[in-house]
Protein backbone atom coordinates (compact mmCIF):
# COMPACT_ATOMS: atom_id res chain seq x y z
CA UNK A 1 0.00 0.00 0.00
CA UNK A 2 3.36 2.31 0.42
CA UNK A 3 6.02 2.96 -0.75
CA UNK A 4 7.66 0.32 0.53
CA UNK A 5 11.08 0.79 2.20
CA UNK A 6 11.27 4.38 -0.20
CA UNK A 7 13.13 2.58 -2.54
CA UNK A 8 10.55 3.55 -5.27
CA UNK A 9 11.72 7.37 -6.76
CA UNK A 10 8.87 7.86 -8.55
CA UNK A 11 6.97 10.70 -7.99
CA UNK A 12 3.13 10.68 -6.72
CA UNK A 13 1.76 11.50 -9.91
CA UNK A 14 3.82 8.88 -11.78
CA UNK A 15 3.10 6.03 -9.20
CA UNK A 16 -1.03 7.59 -10.03
CA UNK A 17 -0.46 7.07 -13.83
CA UNK A 18 1.13 3.80 -13.67
CA UNK A 19 -1.50 2.50 -11.52
CA UNK A 20 -0.16 1.64 -8.42
CA UNK A 21 -0.50 3.22 -5.46
CA UNK A 22 -0.12 6.94 -4.54
CA UNK A 23 -1.02 9.94 -1.67
CA UNK A 24 -3.18 12.61 -3.50
CA UNK A 25 -1.34 15.92 -1.69
CA UNK A 26 1.53 15.87 -4.55
CA UNK A 27 2.46 19.58 -6.29
CA UNK A 28 2.20 17.74 -10.01
CA UNK A 29 -0.93 16.22 -9.17
CA UNK A 30 -2.34 19.34 -7.88
CA UNK A 31 -1.09 21.40 -10.72
CA UNK A 32 -3.42 18.79 -12.84
CA UNK A 33 -5.99 19.54 -10.80
CA UNK A 34 -6.21 23.60 -11.09
CA UNK A 35 -6.19 22.95 -15.16
CA UNK A 36 -8.88 20.67 -14.59
CA UNK A 37 -10.76 22.81 -12.04
CA UNK A 38 -10.08 25.97 -14.61
CA UNK A 39 -11.38 24.32 -18.38
CA UNK A 40 -14.32 23.08 -16.24
CA UNK A 41 -15.52 26.16 -15.16
CA UNK A 42 -15.00 28.01 -18.23
CA UNK A 43 -17.14 24.67 -19.87
CA UNK A 44 -19.96 24.52 -16.85
CA UNK A 45 -20.36 28.46 -16.88
CA UNK A 46 -20.86 28.61 -21.31
CA UNK A 47 -24.32 29.68 -22.64
CA UNK A 48 -25.64 26.60 -23.27
CA UNK A 49 -25.91 27.57 -27.53
CA UNK A 50 -22.12 28.07 -27.25
CA UNK A 51 -21.68 24.71 -29.23
CA UNK A 52 -18.35 25.59 -31.00
CA UNK A 53 -16.53 27.27 -27.75
CA UNK A 54 -17.82 24.56 -25.55
CA UNK A 55 -16.66 21.51 -28.00
CA UNK A 56 -12.94 23.35 -27.78
CA UNK A 57 -12.89 23.40 -24.25
CA UNK A 58 -13.55 19.83 -24.39
CA UNK A 59 -10.99 19.13 -26.56
CA UNK A 60 -8.50 20.49 -24.48
CA UNK A 61 -9.73 19.42 -21.27
CA UNK A 62 -9.95 15.21 -22.27
CA UNK A 63 -7.44 13.14 -23.31
CA UNK A 64 -9.90 12.39 -26.27
CA UNK A 65 -12.94 13.79 -27.82
CA UNK A 66 -14.04 12.07 -30.91
CA UNK A 67 -16.00 13.84 -33.70
CA UNK A 68 -19.85 14.44 -33.28
CA UNK A 69 -19.24 13.68 -29.56
CA UNK A 70 -21.39 15.57 -27.34
CA UNK A 71 -21.29 16.64 -23.17
CA UNK A 72 -23.75 18.54 -22.32
CA UNK A 73 -22.76 20.23 -18.55
CA UNK A 74 -22.70 20.37 -16.05
CA UNK A 75 -19.82 17.62 -16.19
CA UNK A 76 -17.45 17.37 -13.49
CA UNK A 77 -13.79 14.94 -13.29
CA UNK A 78 -10.97 14.85 -11.29
CA UNK A 79 -8.24 15.09 -14.44
CA UNK A 80 -9.81 15.14 -18.12
CA UNK A 81 -6.60 13.85 -19.47
CA UNK A 82 -7.30 10.20 -18.85
CA UNK A 83 -10.80 10.15 -19.87
CA UNK A 84 -11.25 9.61 -23.51
CA UNK A 85 -14.83 9.99 -25.34
CA UNK A 86 -15.43 8.22 -28.67
CA UNK A 87 -17.06 9.56 -31.97
CA UNK A 88 -20.73 10.30 -31.78
CA UNK A 89 -20.79 9.62 -28.53
CA UNK A 90 -23.33 11.65 -26.13
CA UNK A 91 -22.86 12.07 -22.59
CA UNK A 92 -26.24 13.82 -21.07
CA UNK A 93 -26.46 16.32 -18.05
CA UNK A 94 -24.24 15.91 -15.10
CA UNK A 95 -21.85 13.44 -15.73
CA UNK A 96 -19.69 12.75 -12.67
CA UNK A 97 -16.27 11.16 -14.30
CA UNK A 98 -13.44 10.62 -11.76
CA UNK A 99 -10.84 9.86 -13.65
CA UNK A 100 -7.57 9.01 -11.62
CA UNK A 101 -7.39 5.96 -13.62
CA UNK A 102 -8.48 6.07 -17.73
CA UNK A 103 -11.94 5.54 -18.40
CA UNK A 104 -12.63 5.24 -21.93
CA UNK A 105 -15.82 5.61 -23.72
CA UNK A 106 -15.98 3.96 -26.89
CA UNK A 107 -17.71 5.09 -30.19
CA UNK A 108 -21.87 5.63 -30.29
CA UNK A 109 -22.12 5.59 -26.42
CA UNK A 110 -25.38 7.08 -24.65
CA UNK A 111 -24.79 8.13 -21.43
CA UNK A 112 -27.96 9.59 -19.60
CA UNK A 113 -28.33 12.32 -17.16
CA UNK A 114 -26.39 12.22 -13.53
CA UNK A 115 -24.34 9.09 -14.44
CA UNK A 116 -21.33 8.38 -12.10
CA UNK A 117 -18.06 6.78 -13.54
CA UNK A 118 -15.74 6.14 -10.55
CA UNK A 119 -12.38 5.19 -10.60
CA UNK A 120 -10.68 5.80 -7.60
CA UNK A 121 -10.18 3.35 -4.95
CA UNK A 122 -9.38 3.31 -1.06
CA UNK A 123 -7.60 1.07 1.69
CA UNK A 124 -10.21 -0.95 3.59
CA UNK A 125 -7.42 -1.19 6.29
CA UNK A 126 -8.02 1.96 8.73
CA UNK A 127 -4.05 2.61 8.80
CA UNK A 128 -3.59 3.35 5.12
CA UNK A 129 -6.73 4.75 4.77
CA UNK A 130 -5.56 7.43 7.08
CA UNK A 131 -2.70 8.25 6.18
CA UNK A 132 -4.34 9.30 2.48
CA UNK A 133 -2.79 6.27 0.71
CA UNK A 134 -5.47 5.51 -2.44
CA UNK A 135 -5.51 4.08 -5.97
CA UNK A 136 -7.93 3.48 -8.92
CA UNK A 137 -8.76 0.74 -10.91
CA UNK A 138 -9.62 2.26 -15.03
CA UNK A 139 -13.12 2.05 -16.71
CA UNK A 140 -14.21 0.82 -20.17
CA UNK A 141 -17.09 1.32 -22.02
CA UNK A 142 -17.73 -0.48 -25.29
CA UNK A 143 -19.26 0.48 -28.32
CA UNK A 144 -22.68 1.54 -28.82
CA UNK A 145 -23.25 1.25 -24.78
CA UNK A 146 -26.55 2.69 -23.22
CA UNK A 147 -26.01 3.86 -19.77
CA UNK A 148 -29.46 5.07 -18.37
CA UNK A 149 -29.51 7.56 -16.22
CA UNK A 150 -28.59 7.55 -12.45
CA UNK A 151 -26.19 4.50 -13.79
CA UNK A 152 -23.04 4.16 -11.20
CA UNK A 153 -19.73 2.15 -12.41
CA UNK A 154 -17.59 1.29 -10.10
CA UNK A 155 -13.51 0.95 -10.55
CA UNK A 156 -12.20 -1.49 -12.57
CA UNK A 157 -15.56 -2.18 -14.61
CA UNK A 158 -15.61 -3.03 -18.55
CA UNK A 159 -18.91 -3.16 -20.18
CA UNK A 160 -19.05 -5.02 -23.44
CA UNK A 161 -20.60 -3.53 -26.80
CA UNK A 162 -24.18 -2.84 -27.27
CA UNK A 163 -25.18 -3.46 -23.63
CA UNK A 164 -27.66 -1.56 -22.14
CA UNK A 165 -27.35 -0.59 -17.98
CA UNK A 166 -30.81 0.17 -16.82
CA UNK A 167 -31.36 3.41 -14.87
CA UNK A 168 -29.64 3.88 -11.50
CA UNK A 169 -27.99 0.64 -11.51
CA UNK A 170 -25.20 -0.16 -9.89
CA UNK A 171 -22.29 -1.71 -11.92
CA UNK A 172 -19.11 -3.12 -9.73
CA UNK A 173 -18.10 -6.17 -12.00
CA UNK A 174 -17.79 -6.82 -15.86
CA UNK A 175 -21.03 -6.88 -17.79
CA UNK A 176 -20.66 -8.97 -21.32
CA UNK A 177 -21.33 -7.65 -24.76
CA UNK A 178 -24.91 -7.69 -26.19
CA UNK A 179 -27.19 -7.77 -22.54
CA UNK A 180 -29.23 -5.62 -20.92
CA UNK A 181 -28.49 -5.49 -17.12
CA UNK A 182 -30.29 -3.70 -13.91
CA UNK A 183 -30.65 -3.16 -10.52
CA UNK A 184 -27.71 -3.28 -7.67
CA UNK A 185 -25.72 -4.88 -8.33
CA UNK A 186 -26.47 -4.79 -11.89
CA UNK A 187 -27.22 -8.37 -13.22
CA UNK A 188 -27.85 -9.53 -16.58
CA UNK A 189 -31.39 -10.20 -17.24
CA UNK A 190 -31.62 -10.81 -20.75
CA UNK A 191 -29.36 -11.34 -24.05
CA UNK A 192 -29.89 -8.73 -26.79
CA UNK A 193 -31.07 -10.82 -29.99
CA UNK A 194 -33.62 -13.03 -27.72
CA UNK A 195 -37.26 -12.97 -28.00
CA UNK A 196 -38.99 -10.52 -25.24
CA UNK A 197 -39.50 -12.29 -22.18
CA UNK A 198 -37.09 -15.27 -22.68
CA UNK A 199 -34.45 -13.67 -20.36
CA UNK A 200 -32.53 -15.73 -17.46
CA UNK A 201 -32.88 -15.06 -14.17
Amino acid sequence: MTAEDGADTRTMRERMLAGDDYIADDPEIAADIVRRAELQHRINALHPLADDERRALFTELLGGFGEGADIRPPFVCDLGFQTRIGARSFVNYGMVCLDVAAVTIGDDVLIGPNVQLLTPTHPIAPEPRRAKWEGAKPITIGDNVWLGGGVIVCPGVTIGENTVVGAGSVVVRDLPANVVAVGNPARVVRTLGEPEGTAGA
